[in-house]
């Protein structure tokens, strides 16, 4: 998923996709030390939109923050 399609979900959709993707990293992490994985890149990909994820929040919550305080 690209920043692009990211920056178009709703507070709640992103808060969503963060939670099941870190559940999905999860599962992926205690599989891969089990055995091996078809494709070990699958877990960087998933922690590198984790992070995208949290960076978009976050940025979000800054803004917003922003905005607040220039009502004050």
């Amino acid at each position: 998923m690209k920043q692009k399609d990211i920056k178009e979900l709703t507070d709640k959709q992103l808060k969503e996709m963060l939670g099941d993707e870190r559940l999905g990293y999860t599962k992926l992490r205690l599989s891969h030390a089990v055995s091996n994985h078809e494709n070990p890149m699958k877990v960087k990909e998933t922690r590198r939109k984790i992070a995208r994820l949290l960076t978009e929040q976050k940025a979000r919550s800054l803004k917003k923050q922003v905005s607040e305080a220039a009502k004050k």
